[in-house]
């Protein structure tokens, strides 16, 4: 009985270690330090890195309009401590995380020669004016989904395709369980 045991135990960590080993193997592997600074530099160079200042403006702004309206009075030294509420270290970690995907996504040589493209005068008007060009295509994106979700052009096509399948006969039924069906992913 003891040898069952021990074998039992043994068995035990014999899966315990393969677990562990495979979670090691299909781990997120980091990029090399050499393809890491790549990376970086390909983030600064295409102006992508500063675009990130945007992604921390959308954090603070909303908490902004909220102070804003509970205390019509702030003093300006409040203000200059809450612009860095979201500083270096917090901005590395979204770094970090970027790297990450484009690690993953991309060959030590596409980032080279990606720096290369962007090195050239051609992309320096691209650079200086892609923030302003992408945070007003944002707003018009943000506007147009919510014009069209209100409108009744979708709201239309919603009746219509609910009149389709007919979901309102299809709901009004008391649902037992030999009827009711199941949703599908």
């Amino acid at each position: 009985m003891k040898s069952f045991y021990k074998w039992l135990l043994a068995w035990k960590h014999l899966i315990v270690c393969l677990f562990f080993f495979q979670a090691i193997a299909h781990a997120e592997e980091g990029p090399t330090p050499e393809k890491k600074r790549d990376i970086l530099k390909l983030l600064e160079i295409s102006g992508l890195l500063a675009q990130m200042d945007y992604l921390k403006d959308g954090v603070i702004n909303p908490y902004a309009k909220m102070i804003s309206l509970t205390y019509p009075e702030v003093p300006d030294p409040f203000w200059s401590e809450f612009n860095k509420l979201i500083g270096n270290e917090e901005m590395d970690v979204l770094i970090d995380r970027v790297v990450l995907v484009y690690n993953k996504h991309m060959s030590h040589d596409v980032i080279k020669q990606l720096i290369k493209m962007f090195s050239t005068l051609f992309w320096e008007e691209w650079k200086q004016k892609m923030p302003a060009i992408s945070k007003e295509a944002g707003l018009i994106g943000s506007q147009w989904t919510q014009e069209f979700s209100q409108s009744k052009k979708l709201k239309h096509k919603l009746d219509n395709l609910v009149k389709k399948y007919d979901l309102e006969k299809l709901n009004s039924k008391p649902s037992t369980p030999n009827t009711k069906k199941e949703f599908k992913q």
